[in-house]
């Protein structure tokens, strides 16, 4: 079967014809976990992560011995709500779509659920604290927006755990969400977890992932179209240090016409044994025709000892599209920037900061909140104290 890419298009990557780019999509979704067999680290979507660090969460060994503390603040016009588990509006985004999802689906007791009333603009961000509090914990979190109303999230995930959770964004006709999920979690700390929007007709969804902490962290971020018009973005940036595992899987399915994606992540690492992975899966389908996407992931390797493993995957069922393109690339420092820097008297170390926060910065700069922005600068500071100098 030919596949076409309009002129003006990339592919860098490797276009995937014959089978799905994300080896979930023939899996049976479903929030029953015997539906998933137990992973032995061969699978597609498995191979690249350390099971024995995932401390039970995908055999059924993990126990809820521990517990997070989640606290939300919102301002005037914002329900909040801890729900049961047999509360209607859960899994309205989409199922789990692997075995630590649902899991995770199938042990959470309480979810919280953020409701904006359609039509209603927020000028201040709700703000949902994760706290974990040692042992393991299974969690669930909704955010539905109604139509054409338009919110800012963060969920900032702090402490030490071993959280199991599936987060769900609900987007009605003309809303706009923008959601930034930070991971600044304590170095022993395992997390896993499924995000999955679902975007109305023409709507807005802007997701920001920010991972620095935990000892292994696997993200699940999705996005699913209701109706034409929608639109996502999806930006990301992980700064994987010493003996860390961080690995974001992505995937976007077109499976609804003139409808648009972008996808931009960066990553830095540093120390022996840091492990970043990154899987962009866009698929569109045979009905998605108008649709326009493109996706982006940049890695900048600091010292050696340190691995990549950068997947983009792009599958075209039809020729009827605006553009499709991917790209994917690691190295280290830019000599010539170096050299620029340090001929004009700036310091060796000082200089490679600079490219850092240059690297960084067009991604930090997307989250459109400045006492967070300001956190994560430092942070990237901080961490460059350790491997720059």
């Amino acid at each position: 079967m030919a596949e076409t890419i309009p002129a003006g298009s990339t592919t860098d990557g490797v276009i995937q014809v014959g089978q799905p780019t994300d080896a979930r999509v023939s899996a049976p979704a479903s929030y029953d976990v015997a539906d998933f067999p137990v992973p032995r680290g061969r699978e597609e979507d498995w191979r690249f992560t350390p099971l024995e660090r995932l401390r039970g969460l995908h055999d059924g060994t993990a126990v809820a011995d521990g517990g997070v503390k989640v606290e939300v603040s919102a301002p005037e016009g914002v329900t909040l709500e801890t729900v049961g588990r047999d509360d209607a509006r859960l899994g309205k985004a989409g199922k789990p779509v692997d075995r630590v999802a649902a899991q995770a689906y199938s042990s959470f007791e309480k979810a919280s659920v953020v409701t904006v009333p359609k039509e209603t603009v927020l000028t201040e961000p709700v703000r949902i604290a994760v706290h974990g509090e040692g042992g393991t914990a299974f969690g669930h979190q909704l955010v539905e927006l109604g139509a054409f109303a338009e919110a800012v999230v963060v969920i900032d995930h702090t402490g030490d755990a071993t959280l199991a959770a599936n987060v769900e964004y609900v987007l009605g006709d003309g809303a706009k969400l923008t959601v930034v999920s930070v991971q600044d979690w304590d170095d022993n700390a395992v997390h896993a977890g499924q995000h999955t929007a679902l975007v109305g007709r023409d709507a807005s969804f802007k997701s920001v992932i920010v991972t620095f902490g935990g000892d292994l962290v696997r993200l699940h971020p999705r996005v699913v179209y209701g109706a034409p018009g929608g639109e996502a973005e999806l930006y990301g940036l992980y700064f994987t240090d010493n003996g860390q595992h961080q690995e974001h899987r992505l995937f976007i399915d077109h499976d609804t016409p003139h409808c648009r994606s972008n996808v931009a992540y960066k990553g830095a690492l540093q120390g022996k044994d840091a492990h970043a992975v990154w899987i962009g899966d866009v698929l569109i389908r045979a009905a998605a025709e108008g649709t326009d996407t493109y996706e982006l992931n940049r890695n900048l390797v600091l010292t050696d000892g340190a691995r990549v493993d950068s997947v983009p995957n792009l599958e075209i069922e039809t020729g009827e599209i605006v553009g499709a393109g991917h790209a994917s690339a690691t190295g280290r420092f830019d000599d010539e920037q170096l050299f620029y820097l340090m001929a004009r008297g700036i310091p060796a170390d000082e200089a490679r900061r600079l490219v850092v926060r240059g690297f960084f910065a067009e991604l930090v700069q997307q989250i459109g909140i400045p006492d967070l922005e300001e956190r994560l600068i430092a942070k990237i500071e901080a961490e460059l104290e350790a491997s720059v100098g």
